[in-house]
Parts: structure tokens; C-alpha cells; sequence
């Protein structure tokens, strides 16, 4: 049985291949159903790594603000975006803002942050006529499918993820770092160990090393933690990075991956982790008034490309420093 009165284990869905669904009845107040359930809740993502609370009925940005409060955890607020989100209260936001009909591949929120959020809240707001589902992902599971000589070097040289900041293309300076002053831009990368240069049109390029592979701060599992399929050039579609490069260069493209040492990841690289991903890949197509609970650490997440109108809300919360989590490198750039 579940931490609480009101959820039994037998309540919750665990149908192998899909995220564990919890199916509530009718309720007009998503806040309070929560604070009566917020220890099973907890408990159902502590073990699952994820959970879809089905019939919940959120309908708007204040109800996963309440939400949130209900389950006593802490906002987190976003830092180093990578694509542009309207902001409606502390550490709730509108998702990415990102072309419908390319997929947002595998990852684990601002995992090249030195503090993200421990845990990820979804709610669908409003369902897409087809696809564009928030699919999840075991991220021990993916490190057990992956060649033990990339995930071991990995291990050990950690990941590299350097951006170039345009004002045409991705978040701005104001949105990553919540300012465009320069020199504070410059301290947030000192205290943040990024290694930051101003080209001679005042655009930025920066570089950060982070380990590739964590151990969980709660159970210490081994966790497969990072970005560097996403966010790399050869998980772009050819047409978007063929012309990404022409306009700015093989070294002004808005995201880059590397090895920690700095060696260039080859696409065949690229594809494996990709793949280790869509074959331990779980998802439920959304329904309106969904809410997802997803462990930022255990468990990574997706959004498939789709068609129709879709608003989904993401809020983050329980904040975690990398140190928490036993990295096996050093943080530090150089």
C-alpha cells in the first residue's frame, strides 16, 4: 500500500510499456484532491520513476501553481533556457517554445546546470488533435543499454555543451541568464563554472563541462544524466543544421555537444544514444486535464512533434545541486 489513505497500490496502472497511471475521479478542486494524496504521490514517483495522474482536471496555470504548493515542494526557477517559455508564477512555465512538427528528444531538464529541478510536474491543459505526447524514459535502464566503453568514458571525461547566443534564433541572453548586462552575465558564469567569450559583435559563446553520468541523490542509482544526444548538431534535422551552419559556422551553431575532452562526437555516437532511448521509451497520449510527475534524475522525457493546438504547463521544483549527486568528475570547464 501506498504512503496514504486515499490511493491503494491496486489504484495505480502499471501495465508493462506504459508510464503508471493513476486514475482520479471527478474532482473540482485539483489542489486539494493533491494535498490529500501527496504522500502516495511522492511515493508512487520515488519508486516509478514517473506517474500520470489521469482525470485530475487541471485547466489552467493557477491550478498547477496550487499543485504545486500542495505537494510542499520547492519552485525552481529556470535558468541557461535554451528556447524561449512564458513564465506565470514561480518555477511554473509554458513548455519550450519549439516547431511543432520536430520532435524534442530524450534529456533530463537543465541537466547542464549545476542546480535543476529534482522533480517535473506536466499538466496538459489542452490535448493535440494527433501525436505530441511527453514520453519518459529510464535513465539507468539507458545507461545498461549503452556500450559500456562510451557510457565508461563518458564517466570519466564527463560532457561538453558550448552555445552561441544570437538574436535570431533560440533564448536570449534576458531569457537564459535573466539579464543581458554584460558583466553580470560574466559573474553568473564565473559562479556557475561556464567559461564565457564576447565576439567582436557582442554575441556570446560559452562552454561548461558536466559529468555525463550521476548517482541518484535519494537510492544512488547510477543514472545516465544529460543532454548531450539533444543538443547536439547531428540530432538536428539535416535542413535545420545545414543551414544553421552556412549562417553562422560550424562553431556558431546555437548548441553543440562533445565529449568532455573537448573530441567531437561522431553521428553513428549520436544515433546509439538515440536509440538506447526510443527502446526503453514509454509514453500515453495526453488527455486534457492530465498531470505528470516525472523524477528529473531517474527518469528523462520527451515531446513527440505534432498537429493541433497543444498547451501544456511545466512546472519545477525540488531544486538539486550536481554535488548532490556524487558526479564522477569535476564541474569545472578547464
Amino acid at each position: 500500500m501506498l504512503a496514504s489513505l486515499h490511493i491503494a497500490a491496486t489504484e495505480l496502472d502499471t501495465d508493462h510499456g506504459k508510464p503508471p497511471v493513476l486514475r482520479v475521479g471527478a474532482t473540482d478542486d485539483p489542489a486539494r484532491w493533491t494535498a490529500g494524496n501527496r504522500d502516495a504521490l511522492r511515493a508512487a514517483v520515488a519508486e516509478h520513476g514517473s506517474v500520470l495522474v489521469r482525470g485530475l482536471g487541471v485547466r489552467a496555470p493557477a491550478d498547477v501553481a496550487a499543485v504545486l504548493r500542495e505537494l510542499g515542494v520547492t519552485p525552481v526557477a529556470e535558468r541557461e533556457a535554451f528556447a524561449p517559455r512564458a513564465v506565470y508564477s514561480d518555477g511554473v512555465y509554458s513548455s519550450s517554445k519549439w516547431p511543432p512538427n520536430q520532435p524534442m528528444c530524450m534529456h533530463h531538464e537543465l541537466s547542464y546546470a549545476l542546480e535543476f529541478p529534482g522533480l517535473m510536474l506536466f499538466a496538459c491543459l489542452g490535448a493535440p488533435t494527433e501525436g505530441g505526447a511527453t514520453a519518459v524514459a529510464d535513465s539507468t535502464a539507458v545507461l545498461d543499454a549503452l556500450p559500456p566503453p562510451l557510457t565508461e568514458r563518458f564517466a570519466r571525461e564527463g560532457w561538453l555543451l558550448t552555445r552561441s547566443y544570437h538574436d535570431e534564433i533560440g533564448a536570449s541572453l534576458d531569457q537564459a541568464f535573466g539579464t543581458s548586462d554584460p558583466e553580470a552575465v560574466e559573474r553568473y558564469c564565473r559562479a556557475n563554472a561556464i567559461e564565457c567569450t564576447w565576439n567582436p559583435v557582442g554575441g556570446l559563446r560559452t562552454g561548461q563541462r558536466r559529468s555525463a553520468v550521476v548517482h541518484h541523490p535519494a537510492s544512488g542509482r547510477p543514472c545516465w544524466f544529460n543532454q548531450i544526444a539533444f543538443l547536439n548538431e547531428w540530432t538536428m534535422d539535416p535542413e535545420v543544421r545545414e543551414y544553421l551552419i552556412d549562417e553562422y559556422g560550424p562553431d556558431g551553431l546555437p548548441f553543440n555537444t562533445r565529449y568532455g575532452n573537448g573530441d567531437p562526437l561522431t553521428e553513428d555516437v549520436v544515433r546509439l544514444i538515440n536509440e538506447a532511448y526510443e527502446a526503453n521509451t514509454t509514453r500515453h497520449p495526453w488527455e486534457a486535464g492530465d498531470l505528470l510527475l516525472v523524477d528529473n534524475v531517474r527518469t528523462a522525457h520527451s515531446r513527440e512533434p505534432f498537429a493541433g493546438p497543444r498547451d501544456v504547463v511545466v512546472a519545477l521544483a525540488d531544486p538539486v545541486r550536481l554535488t548532490d549527486c556524487s558526479p564522477t568528475r569535476e564541474v569545472t570547464f578547464s
